[in-house]
């Protein structure tokens, strides 16, 4: 895949285009390499404002959001660093609450690949280094900044004492690079599952409090054990915090007393959870002071791209005016439930869907679930990305039972194919980055 997006200043393209001939050596990883750049860039990881980094894989994006909107709505200074970029690569970085500026971005990632011309870093290295240099030059009050892949070996993953380590919900996605043989870990043979929490609680720091969600038995004990290697304050839900979403508020509490909360702005009940784990890792630090009203004002005004985001007016809805455009970018089986459960609970009219996906993903699997609750599918490929073919996506879309299957070179002509004359809703989804392309198409750019 080689997608690192496009810009219009000269400066930035000249170092995106370096940055996209980057790949992983093959069979390398770890953190070498970017504790080596790091250091020759004089470890401004180690110089940050108080950090809140999530991992997971579902919801972590989310949870960053509403961290993000929880802190400003305090009056504080936040830096964000996510991913990936649906648009612009500038949205990896927001500095002090706003997208990175050209020229900094530019300037830093020149500085950055200068420095480990001889190191042969990978993207998301460079990125991470571009980072945290941003961060530890510009002032702020707090940093949220969420895993990229797995937790034990991502780039992010060197900071000495975070303010705060979360894990948010766990499922199987990257499985060929989370599940491999390793025998300082366990078996993914035996269980995916206590595998994925094994990587993903690799973020605990000793000190630093880690926050999580509930999850089965067998993988809360991989979790404690591994708080307890690392000497990290353990709260999971269920045990050190609670939190119930009823029909109008969610009902929370721990140690500190309890909250009643509003319910998320974003669509989808599982929002509520990822709202709770926000909470619950403000609520368990001491380092920055944030309010329940900051709180309760924070989750009312989080907003986040690609995620059962509906459409504004925009040159691709206006294909087909009547009708309600949904963008959802999950693309593993525990998204894909949730995207099944909001189908079920809001839409009574026809659900018509485009769909692209990357290569890596289980199609089959996501399909199935989806199925049940769509009337008619469009496969269209991905540019400029390792994709499934549309003609496998339709052929897997009529295996899981769906009855009117077509392709189409892209997503305006699947949206034009549509009936004219219909009602209720478009699905696009199956991928952020065919959500990035579509936000594109529409002129709606995440700011």
């Amino acid at each position: 895949m080689k997608d690192f997006a496009i810009s219009e200043d000269a400066a930035v393209q000249k170092q995106l285009d370096r940055l996209g001939a980057l790949s992983l050596p093959q069979g390398r990883i770890g953190l070498d390499v970017i504790q080596e750049l790091l250091a020759r860039l004089g470890n401004p990881e180690r110089h940050l404002p108080p950090v809140f980094h999530v991992a997971g894989t579902n919801g972590k994006g989310s949870t960053c959001a509403f961290l993000r909107a929880m802190l400003e709505a305090e009056g504080l200074t936040v830096h964000v660093a996510t991913k990936p970029h649906l648009v612009r690569y500038n949205e990896r970085i927001r500095v002090g609450g706003q997208l990175i500026s050209d020229a900094m971005l530019a300037s830093l990632l020149e500085e950055v690949l200068d420095t480990a011309e001889d190191l042969s870093p990978s993207f998301f290295e460079v990125t991470t280094a571009a980072t945290f240099l941003a961060f530890s030059r510009e002032p702020a009050d707090a940093c949220v900044i969420e895993v990229g892949l797995g937790g034990r070996f991502d780039a992010t993953n060197v900071m000495e004492r975070p303010a705060a380590c979360g894990i948010a919900s766990l499922g199987i996605d990257h499985d060929q690079f989370l599940l491999n043989e390793d025998p300082d870990a366990p078996s993914p043979t035996n269980n995916p599952m206590v595998r994925i929490a094994f990587e993903k609680s690799g973020i605990a720091r000793g000190g630093s409090p880690l926050v999580t969600q509930n999850y089965s038995p067998d993988v809360e004990a991989e979790v404690q054990r591994r708080a307890g290697v690392a000497g990290a304050p353990l709260h999971m839900r269920g045990t050190d915090w609670w939190a119930e979403a009823g029909t109008h508020a969610i009902a929370y509490r721990d140690r500190h007393g309890r909250l009643d909360l509003p319910l998320p702005a974003m669509p989808g009940a599982h929002q509520a959870d990822n709202a709770a784990l926000a909470v619950a890792m403000l609520r368990h630090q001491d380092t920055v002071a944030v309010s329940p009203a900051a709180m309760a004002q924070g989750i009312r005004e989080t907003r986040w791209p690609a995620r059962l985001q509906v459409l504004g007016d925009g040159p691709l809805t206006k294909l087909q005016p009547q009708r309600t455009f949904l963008l959802d970018g999950g693309h593993n089986p525990d998204a894909a439930n949730a995207l099944a459960r909001h189908l079920e609970a809001t839409t009574d009219s026809p659900v018509d869907a485009v769909i692209g996906m990357m290569a890596a993903k289980d199609a089959r699997r996501f399909l199935a679930i989806i199925a049940p609750h769509i009337d008619s599918i469009t496969a269209v490929p991905i540019p400029g990305n390792d994709c499934v073919a549309p003609e496998t996506l339709a052929e897997l879309a009529r295996e899981a039972g769906i009855v009117n299957v077509t392709t189409a070179d892209d997503v305006p002509c699947a949206v034009r194919a549509m009936d004219t004359a219909g009602e209720g809703t478009v699905l696009i989804f199956g991928s952020l980055y065919l959500a990035g392309k579509v936000l594109s198409l529409n002129r709606e750019l995440p700011d």
